[in-house]
């Protein structure tokens, strides 16, 4: 079967966003080929996509690697979600089907289920399921792409989820599926606007992996140099 430059794009971005390839890891077409079993060709339009999506970047003479944004970067995806969810979420009250009303409830008791007996490895993946629903369902074919994204790269940017109250968070999902369920457009927008506006809260403590990343690369950097020195003059 032929492999797509789509499931090979999905493929890298999902390691990207995993932490397999960390940020500034080089990402050689011959290396990224041989990993997913493809042609160069399909891994070359793979990386093009990715790098016009910000995670990939080109660097002269090192070629395609793992883009590393900055603080100010990992704060702006924070605003931008704060400004997006709550649109996209009041235009899913006007929008959505019955279908994804349907998807939206089953996800939304799943999610409550799990988080009341403590099964929370399954949370992380329904969450992700809830919230592209949720963008679907605004009617927008480039909001919810948006939105997506936007998610994709917090989760990468931030990697590990901070410590959120699973009980309190599905709940308030809940309560979102209801406005938009009862199409109260500007009861939907003001839930979503104060959900994202705690998890952000919690987002801004965390340092972004590659700002962590960097400031260790300086301290060994610092190190090395003071070793030197000390070698230097006993």
């Amino acid at each position: 079967m032929r492999i797509s430059a789509h499931m090979v794009c999905t493929a890298v971005r999902d390691d990207i966003v995993s932490g397999a390839f960390p940020p500034g890891a080089r990402l050689t077409e011959e290396l990224l080929a041989r990993r997913y079993g493809v042609s160069r060709v399909p891994v070359r339009e793979a990386l093009r996509t990715l790098e016009s999506e910000g995670f990939v970047t080109t660097r002269r003479h090192a070629g395609a690697c793992v883009a590393e944004p900055t603080e100010q970067e990992a704060a702006d995806l924070l605003d931008l979600r704060a400004l997006l969810e709550p649109l996209g979420t009041a235009r899913a009250a006007q929008r959505r089907t019955e279908a994804q009303l349907r998807v939206l409830r089953g996800l939304v008791r799943l999610g409550q289920q799990r988080a009341e007996r403590g099964q929370l490895s399954d949370l992380r993946a329904l969450g992700d399921w809830y919230h592209e629903t949720l963008a679907q369902a605004c009617g927008s074919p480039t909001l919810a792409t948006l939105l997506t994204q936007l998610r994709r790269k917090i989760a990468w940017v931030y990697a590990a989820e901070p410590p959120l109250r699973a009980t309190a968070v599905w709940r308030e999902h809940g309560a979102v599926v209801d406005a938009v369920a009862r199409g109260d457009a500007e009861r939907a927008r003001a839930l979503a606007a104060a959900h994202v506006e705690r998890s952000v809260a919690l987002r801004r403590e965390q340092r972004p992996v590659a700002a962590r990343r960097s400031r260790q690369k300086g301290a060994v950097r610092k190190t090395k140099h003071t070793v030197n020195t000390a070698g230097d003059n006993p």
